[in-house]
């Protein structure tokens, strides 16, 4: 297959594997440009459904291509090819984020991990209980050095910093509850019957009957969703996802570790939701690592249990778009 033309069959199987990937309340902001001459991907924002008050400096946007991005390569890998990535940083999102040429056959340390691509189709967000089984050692650091790999990093806090991050998160969704703009917003994610984007109800989760953990609420009695409540675990695992630095760059790179680190956890047999409520907080998301210790990037909560329901998704052929030669800055 390398160094072959590449068919549209594949060029679709790759975008949607690509767009298989966890976006900000599964707005799936990404669209693709085929360049088929060269064989390269442009992967552009495409905000179909802004999030204002969520995202408003677009960094969510960024890690959801990059989460893409890292879907893009596995696949590309699984089908013979070595992706060649590059970052385009745009802060206003114009433009390409990155283009993913597929050249020659990939290289033996593309290989070690084979099934990532396996992953890809059973990765789930779960806003159910987990079990109150440890995550081991090993795995926890396996997925510190995928992060690594990416240019981001992968904290496991200890009991302390768990409680400080989720009183944060806690803090998060109380502001957010109280204000009408914030909730509405996040109403307006909820997916109707037959979308192709946004959060359906059975996908929502329950609320944890203790109060020790912040789930987030998207809708409730009054929006006419049932306010559901279940017992979680009761010391909750988490991750904390930084990078050094917080430029679109570092962004984009934070997503290809996120969902490196997602897709690892599939592998493991775990699952994962996001608490991404403090982040949307400029002051409560500088509070998360404090002075020195890097821009957070996301906060994710793991382990045993069930897996999550799956979400909508758009075809791909609303997605990719194929040309001969792609811009010029390229």
């Amino acid at each position: 297959m390398p160094g072959q033309p590449l068919d549209d069959g594949t060029a679709h199987a790759l975008v949607a594997a690509a767009a298989a990937a966890p976006s900000i309340h599964n707005t799936q902001p990404w669209r693709f440009h085929l360049d088929t001459v060269h064989r390269t991907f442009e992967v552009h924002a495409a905000r179909r459904h802004p999030l204002p008050h969520t995202d408003p400096d677009g960094r969510a946007v960024h890690l959801s291509i990059g989460a893409a991005l890292c879907n893009l390569a596995a696949a590309a890998v699984h089908l013979g090819w070595e992706p060649v990535v590059r970052l385009l940083p745009q802060p206003d999102l114009a433009g390409p984020l990155a283009t993913v040429r597929l050249a020659g056959a990939p290289r033996a340390a593309l290989l070690r991990r084979p099934d990532l691509y396996r992953a890809i189709w059973r990765r789930r967000s779960s806003q159910l209980p987990f079990l109150p089984d440890p995550v081991p050692g090993p795995v926890l650091a396996e997925l510190a050095e995928a992060a690594r790999s990416d240019g981001a990093r992968l904290r496991h806090p200890d009991a302390a910093e768990r409680a400080r991050l989720l009183a944060l998160t806690a803090e998060a969704e109380q502001r957010s509850a109280a204000d009408p703009e914030r909730r509405a917003e996040s109403r307006s994610c909820l997916a109707s019957p037959g979308a192709a984007e946004g959060l359906p109800v059975y996908a929502l989760g329950a609320q944890d009957s203790s109060g020790r953990l912040p789930m987030r609420a998207f809708a409730g009695p009054a929006d006419g969703v049932p306010g559901e409540r279940a017992p979680f675990e009761p010391e909750p695992q988490l991750l904390l996802l930084t990078t050094r630095h917080d430029g679109p760059a570092d962004r984009l790179r934070a997503g290809q570790a996120l969902q490196h680190v997602l897709l690892l956890l599939t592998l493991h047999g775990l699952r994962a939701s996001f608490l991404h409520q403090a982040l949307e907080w400029p002051d409560l998301r500088d509070r998360m690592t404090g002075a020195g210790r890097g821009a957070a990037q996301m906060l994710l909560r793991i382990g045993y249990g069930p897996a999550g329901f799956p979400t909508p998704r758009h075809l791909t052929t609303t997605l990719l778009r194929h040309s001969d030669v792609l811009s010029p800055t390229h």
